[in-house]
């Protein structure tokens, strides 16, 4: 009988197969196709955390700055300096916008969500104690939205493209209009 198997080894160039290492080689495809579920599943995951990272708010988020122009009610310009912070979280986005000339100022503070190209929140601007709600459009770095108080309104027009955003204010108040430039 142990030539059969040495002769069998050298027929096929396999060794006789126990029920041990049947069992043996079981478990290490069994391990392996545990560690390609989990490797599948995390991938998956990590796709779909992306996914939902690329909202409509997708990059935005973080610290911007440049400058623009103000034009105040009695027609006069100034050129304004902007910080700009975003902070992201899903479908929803927080934003502060500080302006300042030498002789002018503005703090806008808002928080909104995106429900599809629906953009809907609430925006107050500390330094003159007014705030209301904001509803527009948008979606990929554009939009269009209005800004509404008791006796005020706003159209704002936002575009981010890269590392650029241009922001545009009109407003039927005490300022006119707001140009502003801003890099990340």
């Amino acid at each position: 009988m142990g030539l059969q198997r040495v002769s069998h080894v050298a027929v096929d160039g396999k060794r006789p197969v126990s029920k041990a290492s049947h069992t043996s080689e079981f478990f290490a495809k069994a391990r392996r196709l545990t560690f390609a579920a989990v490797a599948f599943f995390m991938t998956a995951s990590a796709a779909s955390t992306s996914h939902a990272q690329s909202s409509a708010f997708a990059g935005m988020a973080g610290t911007w700055s440049g400058g623009g122009t103000v034009t105040l009610d009695d027609g006069s310009s100034e050129r304004i300096r902007c910080r700009a912070t975003y902070k992201v979280i899903g479908p929803s986005m927080e934003m502060v916008l500080t302006c300042a000339s030498d002789a002018y100022k503005f703090n806008l503070s808002a928080a909104v969500v995106a429900a599809g190209s629906e953009v809907s929140g609430t925006w107050t601007e500390s330094s003159r104690n007014i705030g209301g709600t904001i509803q527009g459009r948008g979606g990929g770095g554009s939009f269009q939205v209005v800004a509404q108080a008791a006796g005020f309104a706003a159209n704002i027009s936002l575009r981010t493209t890269g590392n650029k955003q241009q922001i545009a204010l009109r407003a039927d108040s005490q300022f006119r209009a707001a140009n502003i430039s801003l890099s990340k």
